[in-house]
């Protein structure tokens, strides 16, 4: 706006605009202040730890951290990890922590850790791929004239040329994970997607390297396999968004399938390089190309660092609230994920520190730390066979025997296994959480899985809300008790989302019904550079590395002291939820046909009683909440739609089924698929779930949480309601066929 009269009377009117959006925001996020004069009091814990937590978290900490991990190519087993790994660790022993070790688990590519297929670990130590160009040379020689002067002359020769394309040791991202030795020069084939058999029609790809758009690994076993092709170039582009492409510069990661018999090798190029390559094959120019790559799968081990801050109750200190995050990936891979990564350090470094001062008091129950390899390395702490796990010197090896790789020992004796299971009380996992502008990122904080009622979620989305208020105060007005502003950060406020369960990162292993651990998500999404050259320390804010950090801190430190005295607060929110639940009723019921879809509201109503209940996993009694429960129901039914009367869909209702207790774990793990493999020898098809587009989910959804509704007491009309209800109405007769494949691959028993 322009100067004079008219900026003052703006000003009026902007800082009263303010205000009336400021109150209109702390209705819509349930707070509590009835205007600006009051201000907004922290949830669930004394403003002194709300403080405390405020001043000490720092994003600049966090992101020099982050800086420090994304040097190194994080693939599992590699040799990358374990510098990661010891990195890790070294920080948690400066900063003070307990029972500081780097666990092993042994992968080989035989061993199983329930659903989990180990995976051999890989590392590489060259590649590089170039194209070679016959190039016309100018050569100057002396001419003789008759033996009596001589002259310059200038001659032409073409001579092979090579000019660098990638290379391994400036850009790891290039060589796709899994790749294989190779010493090969070849003609370069385009075949479009290169995922079908039609793809090849008319080509001849024999002993030549195929450029694909697809990921290498759904090329390999036919480009490879059948057609005969030497290796692969892709130019694969990262998950979609609505900036997918648009970078034609960015190279996405990788990856070939561990399993697959016909091993191989494969470059990653940017959009730019392989539109170069396919204009220039498709005016007939001939392209050679050469690969070199010395890289290979070899035995080895996961690797999982982690680390305490012991509990005070003699009683309750044997019950753990854990933090997680995963620690591989492709370097840089700063958002995902040495971003949470590095934030689950900070909580650890201050926590720790502010007990220590006595600024904090040290919580009842054991504050636990887990930097594993994603999925994997959960499912290995999680399945291991049942062991005191102390952690000993020994020496892995490269993948050809030609170097040694030290490993370090150290910290006091931890339990893996099912023990860990049922010790951990509650996780909070965070996977990508340092997005700043650059990135589109948008920060949620995502419920559990409506098979794994928890009040956790709530308790995350108090603190989260609090950051929301506090930052865009800070932002309208230039005023905020806390904004956690870092210095070197953005000013930007959070606007964290409450989001519906997604799956994608270990969250889903320990919410799986094998072990029913409630798991507070804060992630990212969308980041248009996730998986690529250009998730680089550059597009981290370390203000939302701290606000991200708060969250988790506020939440892990409240359930680990939970107890009797903090019910009334949470049965308050959980109060308040049920609030969202009759909006969310309201919303899906306008998307269904009649009453169809397992009945939303009958769900929700019986949702809310374990939703009350789960305070039990605390140890806290919950003859309280009954009232709450009574609450939480009259506001469904006086907010919500109606009941329908219930509607039988055909079919075998009455057949029920329980989980056989030989396999734990979802079946949706990392690089391998646990019903594909074990299908085909029990003559299964392919069941329709998996491929299966409702209203709220996809197949990969239904099917995870079909199987986790499984309880022995469930019948198959009742699941199909169920997951009806959470992602849209499925026939049961889908439902059923899944249900009996399971059984036929052994992970489901029929209850006689």
């Amino acid at each position: 706006m322009r100067g004079g009269v008219g900026e003052q009377i703006g000003e009026g009117f902007r800082e009263g605009f303010v205000k009336k959006l400021l109150i209109v925001m702390v209705m819509v996020w349930g707070g509590v202040c009835a205007g600006e004069a009051r201000a907004q009091k922290p949830p669930l814990l004394p403003e002194k730890d709300v403080a405390a937590l405020a001043n000490e978290l720092s994003g600049e900490t966090t992101k020099r951290n982050l800086e420090g991990i994304a040097r190194f190519h994080r693939q599992r087993g590699s040799r990358g990890f374990h510098e990661a790994a010891e990195l890790v660790a070294e920080r948690l022993r400066a900063y003070g922590l307990s029972d500081v070790a780097i666990l092993q688990f042994p992968a080989d590519g035989k061993i199983f850790y329930g659903t989990q297929r180990s995976r051999p670990a890989w590392d590489a130590e060259k590649a590089e791929l170039s194209e070679i160009r016959a190039e016309l040379v100018a050569y100057r020689s002396k001419v003789s004239n008759n033996g009596v002067t001589s002259i310059d002359a200038m001659h032409f020769i073409k001579e092979a040329r090579n000019r660098l394309l990638a290379s391994y040791e400036a850009e790891p991202i290039v060589l796709a994970e899994d790749s294989e030795s190779a010493d090969v020069t070849a003609e370069l084939v385009d075949v479009g997607e290169g995922a079908k058999e039609s793809d090849y029609d008319g080509k001849d790809v024999k002993g030549k390297i195929v450029l694909v758009s697809a990921q290498p690994g759904a090329v390999q076993d036919l480009a490879v396999g059948k057609f005969g092709a030497a290796g692969i170039v892709s130019y694969a582009q990262n998950q979609k968004t609505a900036w997918w492409g648009e970078d034609e510069n960015l190279i996405r990661w990788g990856h070939l399938e561990t399993f697959s018999e016909h091993k191989t090798f494969a470059f990653m190029v940017s959009l730019k390089t392989a539109r170069g390559f396919r204009e220039r094959l498709a005016k007939g120019e001939k392209i050679m190309l050469h690969a070199l790559v010395k890289a290979g799968q070899h035995a080895g081990n996961y690797e999982v660092v982690t680390a305490t801050i012991p509990g005070a109750d003699a009683k309750l200190k044997e019950e753990e609230i854990a933090f997680s995050c995963h620690l591989d990936h492709q370097r840089p891979g700063a958002n995902d994920n040495a971003s949470g990564c590095v934030t689950i350090l900070e909580v650890a470094r201050t926590l720790q520190k502010l007990i220590g001062e006595g600024k904090l008091a040290r919580p009842a129950r054991t504050i636990r730390f887990y930097w594993p390899p994603e999925i994997e390395g959960t499912m290995a702490l999680l399945t291991s066979p049942p062991r005191t796990y102390k952690m000993e010197l020994d020496t892995r090896r490269s993948f050809d025997g030609s170097i040694p790789l030290p490993q370090s020992g150290g910290g006091s004796l931890t339990q893996t296994g099912p023990a860990l299971a049922k010790r951990v009380k509650a996780v909070i996992h965070m996977d990508m959480v340092g997005g700043g502008p650059e990135t589109k990122a948008v920060f949620h904080v995502t419920r559990g899985p409506m098979s794994l009622p928890s009040f956790v979620h709530d308790v995350a989305w108090a603190f989260a809300e609090f950051v929301n208020e506090e930052s865009y105060k800070f932002v309208a007005t230039g005023k905020a008790d806390y904004p956690m502003v870092a210095p070197e950060g953005g000013k930007e406020p959070l606007r964290a989302e409450y989001s519906a369960y997604t799956m994608g990162s270990d969250h889903d292993v320990y919410q799986d019904s094998s072990f029913g651990i409630p798991a507070i998500y804060l992630n990212d999404w969308p980041d248009r550079y996730i998986h690529t050259n250009f998730d680089t320390a550059a597009n981290i804010d370390p203000t939302k590395l701290k606000r991200a950090a708060f969250i988790g801190a506020a939440s892990g430190y409240f359930l680990a002291g939970f107890g009797p005295t903090d019910l009334p607060a949470v049965l308050a929110l959980l109060e308040q939820d049920s609030l969202r639940l009759a909006e969310q009723i309201k919303s899906q019921r306008r998307q269904l046909n009649g009453c169809d879809g397992g009945e939303v509201q009958r769900f929700q109503q019986s949702y809310i009683r374990p939703l009350a209940w789960s305070v039990s996993r605390f140890d806290v009694p919950i003859d309280k909440a009954v009232p709450t429960l009574a609450k939480m129901g009259q506001n469904i039914d006086r907010n919500g739609e109606g009941m329908c009367g219930y509607i039988i869909t055909g079919g075998g209702v009455a057949e029920i089924y329980r989980r056989s207790p030989n396999v734990k774990g979802p079946l949706a793990v990392f690089g391998y698929d646990y019903f594909a493999g074990h299908a085909k020898a029990a003559g299964v098809v392919t069941p329709k779930l998996l491929s299966y587009e409702g209203l709220w989910g996809a197949g990969e959804e239904y099917a995870y949480e079909v199987l986790n509704f499984v309880d022995g007491k469930r019948n198959v009309q009742e699941i199909r309601d169920a997951v009806s209800a959470e992602y849209g109405p499925v026939p049961l007769e889908i439902v059923e066929e899944y249900l009996r494949a399971l059984e036929k691959i052994g992970l489901l028993e029929m209850v006689k």
